[in-house]
This record gives structure tokens, C-alpha cells and sequence, in this order.
């Protein structure tokens, strides 16, 4: 079985959104040690972001497991 779900927009947009969530803390220490307040707007991005990695990944998981279940599934028994 693969660690990693198949490759489609579902993985593609986690993968996306975990990339904004890691620029995005970046840019948030970044801003902190400038000593400016508006990195408070990028921790807020951060989890929101992560937010939605998770939950895409959440999503291509149950579509992985979904598409194993009807493969394995006999032919004559879906009505």
C-alpha cells in the first residue's frame, strides 16, 4: 500500500496550501523580529492554511480508500 495518496487536485491542493502555511510562518518570524504586529495577519494565514492542507489531504485519503473498496468490490454485486 503507498504512504502517499494518489497524485490528483485534491493531493495537489495540499500540497499547495502546505507550501502557503510554511511561507507564510516564515514570513511571520520574519515580520516579528522586524518588530512589526503584522505578522499577527500571518500566523492567522499560517492556520488557515494548514487548515486546509489537512483537510485535503483528509479528502484524498477517503478517495483513495473509496476507489479500493469499489476495485475490490465483486462486479455483479453493485445495483
Amino acid at each position: 500500500m503507498p504512504a502517499l495518496p494518489p497524485s490528483g487536485p485534491a493531493r495537489r491542493l495540499a500540497v499547495f496550501a502546505l507550501v502557503v502555511c510554511v511561507l507564510a510562518v516564515a514570513a511571520a518570524v520574519v515580520s516579528f523580529v522586524a518588530g512589526n504586529l503584522i505578522g499577527i495577519a500571518w500566523v492567522l494565514m499560517a492556520g488557515v492554511s494548514s487548515n486546509m492542507a489537512w483537510f485535503y489531504l483528509r479528502r484524498a485519503k477517503q478517495e483513495r480508500t473509496a476507489a479500493e473498496e469499489q476495485a475490490q468490490a465483486p462486479e455483479g454485486s453493485a445495483r
